[in-house]
């Protein structure tokens, strides 16, 4: 076991889109001689800057940001290549004295990245494209409702609409006859590699909601339309998975004339909100996180202060 004293100290600083985080973290690298790590999984694809909500480039000119701008939106990215680019990137600054800040609403990267993920669980080819082939065939209710009768327990953590994930927990059960829950739980996310401080930031749900509807505002008197258009003509297509993304897919039906604009607006405020609901049931269930709204800023810090010493 690694000496606690030796590990590198962390700090994240996640929750709902919207609520703050970006503004948080600047103004928490500037006190405590920090960079700031990117946890956004949108914000990684380069031209897809004002639907992911990106650092302004005045804001990461006053601070340096990692994991920002890294690929093309064609090419392929997961969290284990995140958590390992992470790792990296804190190794290096831990050497120069230098606090990274790991900042995003993505859960699954920064379970990669404090945790790990595990790699146990068997596969096999076959199976899995005779998965897809039934998927696409019959639908993804078809093989969540067969998920639901094996492996119950990951039925209830698995959306009804993740084919990948049900996909990946039917394989398992038919190669090993065992539900994907033993696998997680043999490896159960133990393994810190870190001392790690983390914050949940959120704020109440109608106030969220008036920050959510205000940035889909403030994106599109942004030119995010445009930014849309443009991606089209690059020649990125409407359904590769960053295009399919909430608010780049919104804009695509807009124009292509599927919707009218105010459905589109409407739309895309309303799947925010579910969005960012889905992001606090993620988070709620991390018994680390402490709990704070964004403008008790203060607090935050004399928290922060406090571990960094104790380290």
């Amino acid at each position: 076991m690694q000496n606690e004293s030796l590990k590198p100290n962390v700090v994240v600083l996640c929750g709902p889109t919207a609520v703050g985080k970006t503004a948080i973290s600047i103004e928490m690298a500037k006190l405590f001689n920090g960079e700031i790590i990117s946890a956004d999984s949108m914000q990684i694809y380069r031209y897809m800057d004002i639907g992911t909500a990106k650092p302004t480039v005045c804001e990461r000119a006053a601070v340096s940001h990692h994991i920002i701008d890294i690929i093309d939106p064609d090419e392929p990215f997961d969290a284990a290549k995140y958590g390992k680019m992470a790792h990296d990137i804190i190794i290096k600054l831990n050497e120069k004295g230098t606090v990274p800040f790991v900042a995003g609403g993505t859960g699954l990267y920064i379970k990669a990245l404090v945790h790990g993920l595990f790699r146990a669980a068997p596969y096999d080819l076959e199976i899995r494209k005779r998965l897809i082939q039934e998927s696409n065939e019959f639908g993804s209710d078809f093989l969540y409702n067969r998920l639901r009768a094996v492996d119950p327990k990951a039925a209830r953590r698995i959306h009804p609409n993740d084919i990948y994930r049900i996909i990946r927990a039917l394989e398992i059960y038919e190669v090993s006859g065992n539900p994907i829950s033993i696998y997680h739980q043999a490896h159960a996310f133990k393994d810190h590699r870190y001392r790690v401080l983390k914050f949940g930031l959120n704020v109440g749900r109608e106030a969220l909601y008036d920050r959510i509807n205000l940035r889909v505002d403030n994106m599109i008197e942004s030119g995010f339309v445009q930014e849309v258009r443009e991606l089209l003509n690059r020649g990125y297509p409407k359904d590769l998975k960053p295009m399919q993304s909430i608010g780049y897919r919104h804009m695509v039906s807009f124009l292509e004339g599927r919707v009218e604009w105010d459905e589109a607006i409407r739309t895309l405020k309303r799947d925010t909100r579910r969005y960012a609901k889905r992001q606090m049931t993620w988070f709620r269930k991390d018994p680390d996180l402490q709990w704070k709204d964004p403008d008790n800023l203060d607090e935050i810090i004399r928290i922060t202060q406090n571990f960094l010493k104790s380290g």
